[in-house]
């Protein structure tokens, strides 16, 4: 499994509005679960980590699924699409996964204007 908490177990990480359970594999949006699977935690989790840095898009594929991505491979957007999806329903008004065209994904909250 990807995810290994870089915190004590039962502690939480708090950035903006969301609270980081790395323990239970869960991210509350203002108390409310994104109810992620665990692939999906993963995904989140490693953007979040690093905060307001752009991931490429290789290098999420080579830690989520190991090995090189191939030509036209949309594993990774279509993981991001849903994440983003599940975040929009428990924390509508706040953007989180920004993309970065023809490069990757940088995980920065940010609340609508």
């Amino acid at each position: 499994m990807l995810v290994e908490p870089p915190i004590s177990a039962g502690e939480s990480l708090q950035i903006a509005n969301l609270e980081i359970r790395p323990t239970e594999l869960q991210v509350l949006a203002d108390g409310r679960r994104a109810g992620f699977t665990v692939r999906e935690f993963e995904l989140f989790f490693l953007l979040a980590k690093r905060l307001d840095s752009v991931v490429q898009r290789p290098e999420i594929y080579a830690l989520m699924w190991g090995g090189d991505m191939q030509r036209r491979d949309r594993s990774v957007d279509v993981l991001v699409r849903k994440v983003r999806g599940k975040l929009e329903v428990v924390a509508p008004g706040w953007r989180y996964i920004h993309t970065h065209f023809g490069i990757g994904y940088r995980f920065t909250p940010e609340q609508d204007q």
